[in-house]
């Protein structure tokens, strides 16, 4: 599929889920600039360039400064920022956007950014705004921020994809384009380690000395080096999360007695870093070999460079030399052993990239469910969703075990406007699962709200820790019925969330989460999931009786939260246990879905 192609594509795509959504009634995004903006963020967040992203746009004049912004992901320890605005043309013909128009749409993101850090969007944003919690949490935790990056994200071509970054109070903030040729190498013809290559030659001026071992049967070459730690830092400074992809955890912070003591021996003894520290795995796609100037073997040059273990290091060496930059990296040495993939096929490199970061990682603790796309639930609910139909027959709905695979079924058989139409008839995005989403349904039946609160990936993880302690929370094997009941949660929970958010002022998905989970405490053993399952959805009676409920939900989590911003405060247990306390009244003349007893 060549550029243009996929642009086409892309916009069909989004044509459709506009009109799917106008259709249902659904979906905060009508309009094709926002769910097109939408892809793009779950693309984002999917390759592991950004935590959780939340669509939210937003659009004023504050003074003299224009202020837009499309969305954001905050990390939860508050240490980065990224900012989304949406750059749109909406032209079936490939256009090229101008580093100008690129920088001006940074502005307004910047402007944004720099009006909430400073108080002054918060005295002038009506606090029933979808983004006054964002504006408040950057206020908040403004001297927490370590970096922000704004991505201009766009369905034209530009040139640059990358704008040198800035200091500003003391952050650094970067300007990224995620355009459609950038968004085609990765979801077409690529992954987003492709971007990631370095030059030794250039970098440092000769190949890096290694030790290098060409195995003539296992599907990789060997080497062994010494990075510099200068050479760490400015990769880690342009790549960012990106550089650790493939890595199972993200920073953890410079608190953890790991990094703290990297942080100590980085400033008093940073010439015994090397013998100090268990240093980092990389995997790499391509790497070419030459002689370095002591004539001895060195590494040249690496492309598809991924540390698959010591993200931590890095990211420690990256941020002590920003909090103390009297930090001298030119006499630290980070010990490197690099796997060279020499395998052709892309799955059997995956896989061996998942094992090898699995294995590595050890200096702290890590759990088989960080890496658990090919555990046997996640394996046997994709054939329960690939083989299980609605009762017309046609329809199903979709598991993406893999990140990216739904697009990937679009892409490999939509290859004509009739044959992706004819597709997203029969599994439309409205119908697509993540493996977040199965665990957020889950944890909400059984009575988890405030850990569903902790957000997407927090709640996966509890979820299958729980698993790897108490497998019976699930059957094993899965049962059709089992995943019928799944499916009639998901929609008992979908369709709340889809009304909520247009109710309240702040907390929407946790007054859902909440709300669900009243509802399997209430009436446990009394909801008809088989009839919500052939229906595919629930009756006005019984939507009606959750609307009257979330109201109830809403005013004990506003009451209990003593100020604080709902999503804060609806992720203690001390919340749960006030709102399940709450008189939640049952109708005379009870919906079909639910049993008299």
């Amino acid at each position: 599929m060549e550029l243009t192609d996929f642009l086409n594509t892309t916009r069909l795509r989004i044509q459709a889920e506009v009109a799917d959504r106008i259709a249902a009634g659904d979906g905060p995004f009508p309009s094709e600039e926002l769910v097109f903006a939408e892809v793009v963020m779950e693309h984002l967040e999917d390759a592991g360039l950004c935590d959780e992203p939340q669509v939210q746009h937003y659009e004023a004049r504050v003074g003299n400064a224009n202020l837009r912004m499309t969305g954001y992901a905050l990390a939860d320890d508050h240490s980065q920022l990224d900012i989304f605005v949406s750059l749109y043309l909406g032209t079936a013909k490939l256009q090229s956007v101008s580093a100008a128009d690129v920088q001006t749409a940074g502005r307004q993101a910047l402007q944004f950014l720099m009006n909430a850090a400073r108080g002054k969007l918060g005295k002038v944003m009506d606090s029933s705004n979808p983004v006054y919690q964002l504006v408040m949490e950057t206020e908040e935790h403004w001297k927490d921020i370590d970096q922000v990056r704004i991505f201009v994200i766009t369905d034209g071509q530009s040139e640059k994809k990358r704008f040198s970054g800035a200091e500003i109070e003391g952050k650094l903030v970067a300007i990224e384009v995620m355009d459609i040729e950038r968004l085609y190498r990765h979801s077409a013809a690529g992954k987003p380690r492709d971007e990631i290559a370095i030059n030794f030659t250039e970098t440092i001026g000769t190949a890096l000395s290694c030790v290098y071992v060409p195995d003539q049967v296992a599907d990789y070459d060997f080497a062994l080096t010494a990075l510099p730690g200068e050479v760490l830092r400015a990769l880690y400074e342009r790549y960012g999360q990106q550089l650790l992809e493939a890595n199972v955890r993200s920073f953890l912070g410079v608190t953890g007695k790991h990094n703290k003591g990297i942080g100590v021996t980085l400033r008093e003894e940073p010439e015994h870093f090397m013998a100090f520290n268990n240093g980092l795995v990389i995997v790499a796609d391509e790497a070419r070999f030459e002689r370095t100037a002591q004539g001895e073997v060195g590494i040249a040059f690496m492309k598809g460079f991924q540390i698959v273990n010591g993200g931590q290091t890095t990211a420690s060496i990256y941020f002590a030399k920003r909090r103390v930059p009297d930090v001298d990296l030119s006499r630290v040495r980070v010990p490197a052993k690099i796997i060279i993939l020499r395998g052709a096929e892309e799955a059997g490199r995956e896989k061996l990239i998942s094992n090898i970061s699995r294995f590595a990682n050890s200096q702290n603790a890590v759990k088989n469910s960080d890496l658990s796309a090919n555990r046997a639930f996640h394996v046997q609910l994709e054939k329960l969703a690939n083989s299980t139909y609605l009762p017309d027959g046609v329809g199903r709905w979709f598991y993406e075990r893999a990140a990216g695979s739904y697009n990937v079924l679009l892409a490999r058989e939509g290859t004509t406007p009739a044959r992706l139409r004819k597709l997203r008839e029969a599994v439309p995005s409205s119908r697509k699962l993540s493996k977040n989403d199965v665990a957020k349904y889950i944890q909400t039946w059984r009575l988890l709200p405030h850990i569903v609160s902790l957000g997407g990936e927090k709640n996966f993880k509890a979820f299958m820790d729980e698993l790897d302690e108490a497998p019976e929370i699930v059957p094993d094997p899965l049962s059709v019925s089992w995943y019928r009941e799944m499916i009639a949660k998901a929609l008992i929970f979908r369709t709340v969330h889809g009304k909520v958010k247009r109710m309240f002022p702040q907390g929407q998905a946790n007054v859902a989460a909440y709300l669900v989970s009243v509802v399997a405490s209430r009436l446990d053993g009394r909801v008809d999931f088989e009839r919500i399952w052939s229906k595919q959805g629930i009756s006005e009676e019984f939507l009606q009786l959750l609307l009257d409920w979330s109201h109830i939900v809403f005013q004990a989590m506003i009451e209990r939260a003593g100020g604080k911003q709902i999503p804060e405060f609806a992720k203690k247990q001390e919340c749960w246990e006030h709102v399940r306390q709450q008189d939640f009244p049952l109708p005379a003349r009870l919906p079909t879905e639910i049993s008299v007893s």
